[in-house]
């Protein structure tokens, strides 16, 4: 998506940054490992598809997602959590290699469970990778997916404007922002079954349980709309949207690895 391009969320245990092509090297070196390929159902890419993939996800218009760093100490955190952030934190210093530790995403698809809705709606599935392994099991996912949780209650109506937009693309409307866009019905984290400490993670966020372990082996975790909109008065400790900000002739490539 292009609604986070130029933003990055701190809090006082993670900070997260929109994925720009600095972060393909370390990226790519995380997917080459086969356990996180199996974690995360993914195939192996060679570097010019990652890249390619994250030039996509960037102007897909229903995929949202950052990248996972350590808290950059040079923010004040805001006085309340309803309060704008005024800092910036500069491309390439707070979001190194050294510095990366994962990264969340939320996919948006067509809610179509239900034809009898007089109104369209969406689902939007949430995942959450700690590549670092010195950083798991320290509590840096639930910190990052709460995070990402509050970005995602405070800046519902631009996600859904955005998402909009690929609907009417996909239905030859062209982008007519004439159309009313859909409501999010739920956020969703599949996981799998033996994972006892992703599925305990989501639940302490207000996440349940809906039906039985599937085909694949997996759980639904299941947020509803109405229990996201709560996010927004229990927001992590100093959260603050702040400006991602891009020095002079910056092309988002930064240093490699």
């Amino acid at each position: 998506m292009k609604l986070n391009e130029s933003t990055a969320v701190s809090t006082s245990k993670v900070l997260l940054v929109t994925y720009d092509r600095r972060h393909v090297l370390t990226y790519h070196a995380w997917m080459e490992d086969p356990a996180i390929q199996e974690a995360t159902a993914s195939e192996r890419l060679s570097l010019a598809e990652e890249y390619s993939n994250q030039a996509s996800w960037r102007a897909s218009h229903d995929k949202l997602t950052f990248i996972v760093c350590q808290p950059s100490p040079s923010l004040t955190p805001a006085p309340s959590p309803t309060t704008p952030g005024a800092g910036a934190v500069l491309a390439g210093e707070v979001d190194g290699p050294d510095k990366m530790i994962g990264d969340v995403n939320l996919f948006l698809t067509p809610y179509d469970e239900d034809e009898d809705e007089d109104e369209a709606y969406c689902v939007g599935e949430v995942d959450i990778m700690i590549a670092d392994a010195q950083h798991r099991g320290q509590g840096v996912g639930r910190a990052a997916v709460g995070a990402f949780l509050a970005y995602v209650s405070r800046n519902l109506d631009g996600i859904l404007a955005e998402y909009s937009l690929s609907c009417s693309l996909e239905e030859g409307r062209g982008g007519d922002h004439d159309q009313a866009k859909p409501k999010l019905k739920m956020l969703v984290a599949k996981i799998n079954a033996g994972n006892g400490k992703s599925i305990a993670l989501f639940r302490s966020l207000g996440f349940e349980q809906e039906g039985a372990v599937n085909y694949f082996g997996e759980v639904k975790m299941v947020l509803r709309a109405d229990d996201l909109r709560e996010r927004m008065s229990i927001a992590p400790e100093g959260y603050m949207e702040v400006v991602y900000r891009r020095a002079e002739g910056d092309d988002g490539t930064g240093p490699s690895l």
